[in-house]
């Protein structure tokens, strides 16, 4: 360029001018308000695994990059400094636009106002800056140093430039393993994955989801265990009734309901006793009695129920599948509930059964770790949520008085409660994770999602408290999400960060039926 002296060390001094107020001031909003720019880097899509030393690093190599500006022996190593850091803050916009799942909230500071594309804009600018100010300062007359010649600058050019987007690449590629395999309490909140759609004041807070179906939502009753009440949709109530069993002579003490359309079944594991009827009449006749005891019972499908029972030799947990029909038998599988310490509390637990993936599903409530068997009980695979509690944290104490053993404190739950749908394993999380607010974890629950057939973390998204009442029941049939608060049952629909997770195979059966 054929510019006088000195209007090129002004424009020099213009751009250095430019990047210094905007390195500063990037710099002082993130270390001012430190726990927040981490936060933000948390939820990012593309740097999650990496937030904790990204958060120190990004706003040093800042104010770094100003000092090499500011000392003119250093100049142009603070040009070029400056510009492949806005390279690489350009290719990570450009990352998170074309190849995330989700697109987080804008930054703030400066750029609060600036939605992704202009802010995207607003770094090619400075990037063109930095390249513009690079070429004016090698070719300044006073200026003898390896970085002179065109060909040399082009190949400086060009390293800066590919090393900045390589770096930025390999770290998407690294966070995203991580992440989704080997993730350790980093959740990622996408916007909007639910959206509110119905909500219904039931009167009462005894209710519990005993099933659902592609037009009803069926709800059991705590203070009247035969009770079922059937709602549309649209959460209006459009039947009401009371179960009618062939046997009510026995002992019932642990009632509970499980709908399967157009099939239900009434159990309780303290009789123990199962009886199975039809929706269309809710006529129940009993189909098991005086096998083993069990505490909790989930339906599998038309003629047998998955149980957690107890061993008769050693008093611990144990998973089983009571047939009801061919046979009328109990098969057990005590490899599946793994001892930590007595085989009983440690092994505490939810039981599911996922028909789209047609296996079983059992979470843990004090550790993080979750199993997936058959119907025959074969294991099928082992896995873990975010969670850092892999040993359950108990303390359990001997009362010899009554005989028994009981929790001498509160324990720490890691999952408070779950459901499955097809291949999809959403949990309510009890532990916060490593860069979110409080404040959240005070109004909201946590819900994490997990792939089952990769055994792989997906995302995170919470749901309101309501009335300063917390959840207490969940079911997801589809794209409808059920929710119980307090006296409320609220419906969601998930959108396409979710449902695109379903194993298309099978999610086409379902919506078949």
């Amino acid at each position: 360029m054929n510019l006088k002296p000195q209007i090129r060390n002004v424009i020099i001094e213009i751009i250095c001018m430019l990047f210094l107020l905007l390195f500063v001031y990037a710099a002082a909003s993130k270390l001012l308000d430190f726990q927040h720019f981490k936060i933000q880097l948390g939820q990012s899509p593309l740097l999650s695994a990496f937030a904790g030393w990204l958060a120190v690093l990004v706003p040093l190599l800042e104010l770094l990059i100003c000092v090499l500006l500011i000392v003119p022996r250093y100049k142009l190593a603070g040009l070029f400094s400056a510009y492949g850091l806005m390279v690489m803050f350009t290719a990570y916009i450009f990352i998170i636009l074309n190849y995330t799942s989700f697109i987080p909230c804008s930054c703030g500071g400066v750029l609060e106002k600036l939605d992704w594309k202009s802010h995207m804009l607003f770094n090619i600018l400075f990037v063109c800056l930095g390249a513009a100010a690079i070429v004016l300062y090698q070719n300044r007359p006073r200026v003898k140093n390896h970085y002179r010649g065109s060909a040399r600058l082009i190949g400086q050019f060009t390293i800066v430039t590919v090393s900045c987007i390589s770096v930025v690449t390999v770290l998407f590629m690294l966070s995203e393993n991580i992440i989704h395999y080997h993730n350790k309490r980093t959740r990622r909140f996408p916007q909007s994955p639910i959206q509110q759609e119905a909500i219904t004041d039931l009167k009462f807070n005894s209710f519990y989801i005993a099933g659902v179906d592609s037009t009803s939502i069926y709800l059991g009753n705590l203070t009247a265990p035969l009770m079922v009440t059937t709602l549309d949709k649209k959460l209006i109530q459009t039947q009401q009734g009371m179960i009618n069993l062939n046997h009510t002579d026995l002992p019932f003490r642990a009632v509970k309901i499980s709908v399967k359309p157009p099939y239900f079944f009434v159990t309780d594991g303290t009789v123990p006793c199962v009886f199975k009827g039809k929706t269309n009449d809710w006529k129940a006749k009993l189909v098991y009695r005086e096998g083993e005891y069990f505490t909790t019972a989930v339906a599998v499908d038309s003629s047998s129920v998955a149980v957690v029972t107890t061993d008769k030799v050693t008093g611990e947990n144990v998973l089983g599948v009571i047939q009801t029909e061919t046979g009328k038998k109990t098969i057990l599988n005590p490899e599946i509930l793994q001892k930590q310490f007595d085989g009983v509390f440690d092994t505490d637990g939810q039981l599911h059964f996922s028909e789209g993936m047609n296996t079983i599903v059992y979470l843990y409530a004090y550790r993080n770790e979750f199993t997936i068997a058959d119907k025959d009980l074969r294991i099928r695979g082992r896995g873990n949520t975010i969670d850092t509690i892999s040993q359950a944290k108990l303390s359990i104490a001997k009362d010899k008085k009554h005989k028994q053993r009981k929790f001498s404190k509160p324990p720490l739950f890691v999952n408070k409660r779950s459901t499955v749908y097809n291949n999809l394993l959403f949990v309510h999380s009890a532990v916060p994770g490593l860069y979110e607010d409080d404040r959240m974890w005070k109004r909201t629950s946590v819900i994490d999602v997990y792939d089952l057939s990769q055994k792989s973390y997906v995302l995170s998204f919470t749901i309101i408290h309501l009335n300063d009442q917390k959840m207490k029941d969940f079911l997801v049939y589809n794209d409808q999400l059920y929710v119980l608060i307090g006296n409320h049952i609220i419906r969601y629909k998930l959108d396409g960060q979710i449902t695109s997770k379903y194993r298309k195979s099978n999610i086409n059966n379902l919506l078949a039926k």
